[in-house]
């Protein structure tokens, strides 16, 4: 997450989009937008079958914005407003394409993400990397100033009419839910304590709610690393393996940025290396990011096995 824009280069996207061609049928077999399809204003919807037109050839007109983002992803619901208000603000500078990783997987395997959210642009039909995470919208507003004057530099000067409709929203379908309302409004505004309370109010009332704890539990893990430096978290959970607050903490960045799979095993091997109430905290801190995630989810399922294995 750094703010210099210049150590980034062009990649030649040829390869991705053709990864994009196989699969266009079964895109459609699965009911995926049609080509030209878009929510609304300055910001599209693109799918595998729709990457090569949308994307690929609009960059020769204007730079193309892509989000790649997925619905389990509560940090992709605090960036995609901040790209989408600034694709209204730029108004046809650049289109802001929003992919959802877990509906287009050969555009996902094809451009090596690791983590979400991720922010690359196209420009003349090369790739050219932006930023990961949720980024306050200064930064993003810096990084969409260098996209331009990038963009400018290579002939791309035209924009772009807003297309018709209604953006689309980020959220799952259960976030307009008015019980939710508070909270997702507290998130959006980046007041994490604020989401905390809300949720537990609904908790209050309805214990059993599955969506609020879920909630709740993505709250409190962002509100764990707001404000802790990821690069030192990290070579501070290499350098302490065996020091469980460390690792907890390492495992929180792990499963915000999209590596769910990481931040478990890392909890894991420490439970696997520990005892006692070092042990059981590990464990505790584990289940509030399955809670996070969703017991549904067949990656936590696996999780708990591997836990379950640990333990006993």
């Amino acid at each position: 997450m750094t703010g210099n824009f210049s150590r980034y280069g062009a990649v030649d996207l040829s390869g991705l989009a053709a990864s994009s061609t196989p699969s266009a049928a079964a895109s459609g077999a699965r009911g995926g937008a049609p080509a030209g399809s878009a929510p609304g204003g300055y910001v599209i919807d693109v799918t595998e079958a729709t990457f090569q037109q949308d994307v690929v050839d609009r960059s020769a007109t204007v730079p193309v914005v892509i989000d790649f983002w997925a619905t389990w992803c509560q940090p992709c619901k605090q960036l995609s407003p901040i790209l989408e208000r600034l694709a209204t603000d730029y108004a046809g500078k650049f289109l802001l394409a929003k992919i959802d990783v877990d509906e287009n997987p050969r555009l996902s395997q094809a451009a090596g993400i690791q983590s979400i959210p991720l922010v690359v642009a196209v420009v003349r039909g090369q790739l050219v990397p932006l930023f990961q995470g949720a980024l306050p919208e200064a930064q993003v507003r810096q990084f969409i100033d260098e996209l331009l004057r990038l963009a400018v530099a290579q002939g791309v000067t035209g924009t772009i009419d807003p297309v018709e409709g209604e953006p689309a929203p980020v959220e799952d379908e259960e976030a307009g839910d008015p019980r939710y309302a508070e909270a997702d409004a507290a998130i959006a505004a980046g007041d994490l304590d604020g989401a905390v309370l809300a949720f537990e109010k609904v908790l209050a009332q309805a214990p059993a709610d599955a969506e609020a704890k879920r909630g709740l539990a993505q709250a409190k893990l962002l509100r764990r690393i707001q404000d802790v430096d990821p690069a030192q978290v990290r070579a501070d959970a290499a350098a302490s393996p065996d020091e469980p607050k460390v690792q907890s903490l390492a495992a929180d960045l792990d499963v915000a940025d999209g590596r769910m799979q990481e931040g478990f095993r890392r909890l894991i091997d420490a439970i696997r290396r520990t005892s006692g109430d070092e042990r059981d905290a590990l464990r505790v801190h584990l289940l509030e990011l399955f809670e996070a995630i969703g017991s549904e989810e067949e990656l936590v399922r696996a999780a708990r096995r591997e836990l379950s294995s640990a333990l006993f």
